[in-house]
């Protein structure tokens, strides 16, 4: 059984048991979170349900693995001749989920 879901502005297929990272969602290691936003769902007797655009009643459960922040991106503007240099990090956080069970 998988089920394709939103969060953060993006689109995730994910079965029981899989280990991922999302956009950060609010929450302590440990806790468990729910995602409505089903938009695909197929059972494990191949039958399959699509949404339009989402599938009622169908949601998608997850335990907060760790909370994290992502690999540091430089960002360098620079204006030749112009003595205009700046230098800016960023770091995007994230939420890493185990996906504890799928319910449709």
């Amino acid at each position: 059984m998988y089920a394709v879901f939103k969060t953060g502005g993006k689109q995730y297929r994910v079965a029981t048991g899989d280990r991922l990272r999302v956009e950060k969602v609010a929450g302590n290691v440990g806790d468990a979170v729910t995602f409505d936003e089903v938009l695909f769902l197929r059972s494990a007797d191949e039958t399959t349900k699509l949404g339009r655009p989402l599938v009622g009643g169908a949601k998608v459960e997850a335990k907060i693995v760790s909370q994290g922040l992502g690999p540091k991106v430089i960002v360098f503007k620079f204006r030749r001749r112009k003595n205009y240099r700046r230098k800016r990090g960023h770091r995007q956080p994230f939420t890493a989920l185990e996906i504890t069970n799928i319910v449709g």
